[in-house]
């Protein structure tokens, strides 16, 4: 039997239709028990939620020794009431509403995959509910699985013109706070210490980390500081977007951010946060897009510079083929999209890789 777009279509109309914000307790909650009765209702067994500080995780087994896990989450980057504005639609082809690329529609497509598989022993399912925000309450159980099974199937959105996600930059944000000292900015500038000048000379010594030709990003991309016109800012702080392609880069980085010392006479910096992803090199793809390359001529393999778990699965060995979700572009933006027309084919590709890997 071929899979039933017009059944992955209502499926994934259901999932969207529960909005899942990242951080959102209750909404998780709702949006979980949905993915459970989804699998539940297309794979049969049981599928439970596996409770976390961040929210419920899905998870269900396909029995006997695990050898395949099929990875994804069911948090999305955008806030409650975006679907009253943006309203799951289906027109002209495309399949609109928020978090249909990233990544509902990767859901509904390796659900209605496994179903076509010939055998589901030894599958094992882990939907996470913080993907979206770092995978901190989702991590260690991630990696356990993923060690247990020995293959990953990331079912994250594909790559431009549905191509598989074969690697990945290592990823991460950098907090750098400035304490400084406050004063009247007309009466004695001098008696303070800028917070916001200093903030600049650290931006410039930050930017100074960037090295794109080793793959490298580092990217201020917020700042604040000062709370009025005519008072010497006592405080700044910048966030810093980093990407790195290999682990060297990721600890020269890291050095570099540990290195940071304050320009202005008593002015103090604070640096938190890291690069929490690690790459996700092409080589931790190879073996399972060989396998993928088997089901057609059309397959095609891309690295990336967006992070996901796959690059938690690649970090701890284990051979993970990512982007295998929805065709489609827009991920966390307004016009989202996912190709209608390309569903079954994903679906089917989803079987294929089952059957291959457990033959």
């Amino acid at each position: 039997m071929e899979p039933d777009t017009a059944a992955m279509l209502e499926d994934l109309g259901k999932l969207i239709e529960i909005e899942s914000p990242s951080g959102d307790l209750a909404a998780l909650r709702t949006s979980a028990q949905a993915v459970a009765d989804l699998i539940e209702h297309r794979l049969g067994g049981r599928a439970w939620l596996e409770e976390s500080d961040a929210g419920p995780h899905v998870r269900w087994s396909g029995g006997g020794e695990p050898r395949l896990l099929i990875l994804g989450h069911h948090d999305t980057v955008f806030p409650l009431g975006t679907l009253a504005r943006r309203p799951f639609l289906v027109k002209d082809g495309k399949a609109y509403g928020p978090g249909v690329f990233d990544m509902l529609g990767g859901l509904v497509q390796a659900v209605h995959g496994l179903a076509q598989a010939d055998r589901r022993e030894g599958v094992e399912i882990l939907i996470t509910a913080d993907e979206e925000v770092g995978s901190g309450a989702s991590r260690a159980l991630i990696e356990e699985l993923a060690l247990a099974c020995g293959a990953v199937l990331v079912f994250e959105g594909a790559g431009e013109g549905g191509a598989l996600k074969t690697g990945r930059k290592g990823c991460g944000t950098f907090t750098v706070s400035v304490v400084g000292r406050a004063s009247h900015a007309g009466l004695e500038p001098e008696a303070g210490v800028n917070a916001l000048v200093e903030a600049s000379h650290q931006v410039l010594a930050i930017a100074a980390l960037n090295r794109p030709e080793a793959g490298t990003t580092v990217t201020p991309t917020v700042s604040t500081a000062g709370t009025a016109s005519n008072v010497v800012p006592a405080e700044a702080s910048v966030v810093v977007d980093v990407r790195v392609e290999t682990t060297e880069e990721k600890e020269r980085v890291e050095a570099g951010f540990a290195a940071l010392t304050p320009v202005l006479t008593g002015a103090r910096l604070e640096v938190s946060g890291g690069i929490h992803r690690p790459p996700m090199p092409e080589s931790a793809s190879k073996q399972l897009f060989a396998l993928a390359q088997g089901f057609g001529p059309g397959i095609r393999g891309v690295a990336v510079g967006g992070g996901s778990d796959g690059n938690l699965t690649a970090a701890v060995g284990v051979p993970t083929l990512d982007g295998l979700g929805a065709v489609g572009g827009g991920a966390h933006a307004d016009d989202e999209y996912l190709l209608v027309d390309t569903m079954a084919e994903r679906a089917r590709l989803t079987a294929y890789l089952v059957n291959a890997i457990l033959a």
